[in-house]
């Protein structure tokens, strides 16, 4: 059964920077589309970054120019690296993986059948 398995969130300083993991088992890591989401109390889960198995990227506009995705493939692990956080990056993050590789980097919750748990990142101000 597919696995997905994320990690790095923590409490960081306005400005600061976090890097957060997620790693993939079940199938071929590059058989997946991938993408990282998050959901702050009382709103809507968004998609943050996403990235087709091909290495398309999509980026939300609140993250470009701070956030980073990238996939290591000999490690079936996917990052996130954020730089410049600011208080309302605090949210609950989600990786998410699907099999849908003709879907490329499209970027919403509903295109994702496999999901993390989540890891809390908090940024204070």
């Amino acid at each position: 059964q597919l696995q997905v398995v994320e990690s790095g969130g923590g409490l960081v300083e306005a400005g600061g920077s976090l890097r957060l993991s997620c790693t993939v088992s079940g199938l071929p890591f590059e058989n997946y589309r991938m993408g990282w989401f998050r959901q702050a109390p009382g709103k809507e889960r968004e998609g943050v970054s996403c990235i087709s198995g091909g290495g398309n990227t999509y980026y939300a506009d609140s993250v470009k120019g701070r956030f980073s995705i990238s996939r290591d493939y000999a490690k079936s692990t996917l990052y996130l690296q954020m730089n410049t956080l600011k208080a309302e990056d605090t949210a609950m993050y989600y990786c998410a993986a699907d099999r849908r590789v003709f879907l490329g980097a499209v970027c919403n919750s509903n295109s994702f059948d496999y999901w993390g748990r989540g890891t809390q990142v908090t940024v204070s101000s």
